[in-house]
C-alpha cells in the first residue's frame, strides 16, 4: 500500500493528527492510548522533544499499521531516515525542503510540509508532498486559506496546524481544510493521559460534527 493510500485512509478514520511536542518515552504509550481510545489515527512526534526516535519506535511497536506514527520538526534527509529506521511513517515539517520531501516520497512515507504561500505549495507537491499542512495557521485565518483552495489541486489535503481548537476547527474545515494537525490545545508537558484524553474525545466529536 503507498504512502499516499494509507494517509486518505487514516484521513477517512479521523482527519486528525495529534503533535504530543515535549512528550517522554516513558509516557508516550500512556498517552497514545487515550488518543487512540478516542478515535485518533495519526500521531507525531516532535523531533525537538525528549529521545523522540525512542517514543516513535514505542509506538509503532505498539499499535503496528493501525496508527500512523511519525514525526515532527523533520528538517533534514538523516531526519527523514532516522524516522524510518525507528518505523514512523509520518514526515512532517514546518517548512518547505524539496530534498526532505524528495527524501520521504522515495522511501514511500507520508510527507507533510508546512507552507503558507501558494508558491510553497506548489513547489511542495511538484516535489512529491502527500499533502500539506498549513503553518502556522494562526497567522492567517480561515479565509485567507478559502482564498489558497480556489488554486490548489482540489484533491490535495490540506492540514491547518496551529492555534486551531475545538471551538473553531469548523471554521477551517468550511474553509476547506480536510484535517489538522493539534498541539498545545491537545497535549503539552504536564497533562495527564486522562488530561489528554478528554481533549482528544473532544476535537474527535467537533470533527465529526464539522464534516458530517
Amino acid at each position: 500500500m503507498t504512502a499516499s493510500i494509507h494517509f486518505s485512509a487514516a484521513m477517512a478514520h479521523c482527519p486528525l493528527v495529534a503533535i504530543l511536542r515535549g512528550v517522554r518515552p516513558d509516557e508516550v504509550e500512556a498517552v497514545a492510548d487515550q488518543l487512540v481510545e478516542a478515535g485518533f489515527s495519526m500521531i507525531e512526534v516532535p523531533l525537538n522533544s525528549p529521545d523522540p526516535l525512542e517514543s516513535i519506535a514505542r509506538l509503532a511497536r505498539r499499535y503496528g499499521p493501525e496508527v500512523l506514527v511519525g514525526a515532527g520538526t523533520v528538517l533534514t534527509i538523516a531526519d527523514v531516515e532516522a524516522v524510518r529506521t525507528a518505523g514512523g511513517r509520518l514526515i512532517i515539517s514546518p517548512n518547505v525542503n524539496l530534498d526532505v520531501i524528495r527524501a520521504s516520497a522515495a522511501a514511500d512515507l507520508i510527507s507533510l510540509p508546512g507552507f503558507f504561500t501558494a508558491s510553497e505549495a506548489f513547489a511542495a507537491l511538484d516535489a512529491g508532498a502527500t499533502g500539506l499542512k498549513l503553518f502556522p495557521a494562526e497567522g492567517a485565518s480561515p479565509a485567507y486559506l478559502k482564498a489558497l483552495r480556489a488554486v490548489l489541486p482540489g484533491a490535495t489535503p490540506v492540514l491547518a496546524v496551529g492555534g486551531v481548537a475545538v471551538d473553531n476547527l469548523a471554521d477551517w474545515i468550511a474553509a476547506g481544510a480536510h484535517g489538522a494537525g493539534l498541539g498545545s490545545a491537545l497535549y503539552k508537558p504536564g497533562k495527564s493521559a486522562q488530561e489528554v484524553g478528554a481533549a482528544a474525545r473532544a476535537f474527535v466529536a467537533a470533527a465529526r460534527e464539522a464534516c458530517a
